[in-house]
């Protein structure tokens, strides 16, 4: 046995063994092999984590401004809607006076209706500076989103759904409803009655 391992040492320089030599680069391979591995999975940790970073950051941004976009738009909006009692004061105080005596007022009481108008007037310029519009649907189809229907009348002259009277002016602020108008819609026309059947003579 001493001869043939003596003999196998022989035939190889420096009496390796051709098993070893083997056995080592191939451990070197798969210790190499599983530590890629190891860094691609770990590169695609990273990866990910720095996309969902970046999306929550963007979403961040995007609400962000958004919500800085409403206080300008909407922030005011308390104090818009109380701001609408006083536009309303004036409109009852003008239209608290028989159309005669406005039209044949003079002097004092004449400067003091057309300061009352000139009032209203900027008031309600102010507030659509600030985003606040006047909602006027009369003739307008029927909004429930813009409206507040107060009744329902019949009016053949306009079609079934038609605003035909303004009872309070409404408002919005930016795209959103301040105060729903509110309104009399039409039914349209009096419904036409079925024509009567004449009887059928059985006998014929």
């Amino acid at each position: 046995m001493s001869d043939a391992t003596n003999g196998d040492h022989k035939n190889h320089p420096n009496g390796a063994d051709p098993v070893q030599d083997n056995v080592a680069p191939a451990a070197e391979a798969a210790t190499e092999a599983g530590t890629v591995a190891a860094l691609e999975a770990e590169k695609a940790e990273l990866r990910d984590k720095l996309l969902r970073t970046l999306a929550d950051m963007e979403n961040l941004r995007r609400r962000t401004e958004r919500e800085v976009a409403d206080a300008r738009s909407y922030g005011m909006a308390g104090f818009a809607r109380d701001m609408l009692g006083v536009a309303d004061n004036f409109r009852r105080a003008i239209e608290s006076l028989p159309q005669e005596a406005v039209a044949s007022a003079e002097g004092t009481l004449k400067a003091l209706l057309d300061g009352i108008e000139i009032t209203e007037r900027d008031l309600l310029k102010t507030l659509e500076r600030h985003g606040v519009k006047k909602l006027d649907p009369a003739g307008q189809k029927f909004d429930p989103h813009l409206h507040q229907a107060m009744f329902e009348a019949p009016d053949p002259s306009v079609p079934k759904g038609t605003v035909t009277q303004v009872v309070q002016t409404g408002f919005t602020i930016g795209d959103r409803v301040l105060r729903p108008a509110m309104v009399g819609v039409s039914t349209g026309g009096p419904r036409a009655e079925a024509p009567a059947h004449e009887p059928i003579d059985k006998k014929a």
